[in-house]
């Protein structure tokens, strides 16, 4: 069910991608000679961002999985939704203030890797260009790694960065195939509804953490309990934390689990 939603994301915010990672895309060192060839050299390059977003993923994923065996669902939500807001207000404010902050200097560092790179033309070295293009702050990443993190599992977050990363290839393989076959005003329409879609996100993502009571949108988490019936016969009892909305039965729920 998540794959779906990490491909619809990826979709969502490839034009956000073309405007931000365009210009290295438009810049690779592809053989436009030969369209297989340039075929094959745009797609290592993307499956070069969806590797390095796959590792990522797998990290923020095995974190939430901690998180979650420590029963931490609520905090994990609201943390999450207050990263995006604080790293798309310290996006912004370092746009406009045009200073050599900390983060550029990283983000500096990351592209100067590039330039070795684009001196070769090999299918490796466009790998190696998108690894380190997956590596460059994104909202939308921060978006994917939220959903990857929230999952709770190691690999379910791993896939769902890949989910996302196939999502945006779409976009930026014809960027690559194609230059500018999307205009520059659509582009930057888009790119403005990014900051938007982010950050109603983060709030939602607050506001499932706060255990408001709000159906569907902050339902309060309550204690179920369940008997779990063993192969054997033997009855444990087992407390389950479900939605308000879900919670129901005056009398325990039985599991039966079959040998």
């Amino acid at each position: 069910m998540f794959f779906p939603v990490a491909l619809s994301l990826g979709l969502l915010g490839s034009f956000h991608c073309v405007g931000m990672c365009g210009p290295i895309a438009l810049a690779l060192p592809l053989n436009k000679k030969n369209y297989l060839t340039m075929t094959t050299g745009g797609l290592a390059y993307n499956l070069g961002r969806v590797f390095t977003y796959s590792l990522i993923g797998l990290v923020f994923g095995l974190i939430g999985q901690g998180l979650f065996i420590a029963g931490y669902q609520n905090f994990l939500s609201v943390i999450l939704g207050v990263f995006l807001l604080v790293s798309l207000i310290v996006g912004t404010l370092a746009l406009r203030s045009k200073t050599n902050s900390y983060a550029f200097r990283i983000v500096n560092g990351i592209k100067a890797r590039f330039i070795p790179l684009f001196q070769k033309k090999s299918t490796g070295a466009l790998f190696l260009i998108g690894s380190l293009n997956g590596l460059l702050p994104c909202g939308f990443v921060y978006l994917g790694l939220a959903g990857a993190m929230a999952l709770g599992d190691a690999f379910k977050g791993s896939m769902f960065m890949v989910g996302f990363g196939l999502g945006t290839i779409p976009a930026m393989l014809a960027v690559n195939l194609l230059g500018g076959i999307i205009g520059t005003k659509l582009r930057n329409s888009i790119r403005k509804l990014s900051p938007v879609v982010i950050g109603l996100m983060a709030v939602i993502l607050i506001l499932r953490g706060l255990n408001l009571g709000i159906p569907y949108l902050s339902p309060e988490l309550k204690e179920q309990k369940i008997e779990v019936v063993l192969e054997n016969g033997e009855k444990n009892e087992s407390t389950l934390i479900v939605p308000e909305c879900c919670s129901k039965p005056k009398k325990k729920n039985e599991v039966k689990i079959d040998p």
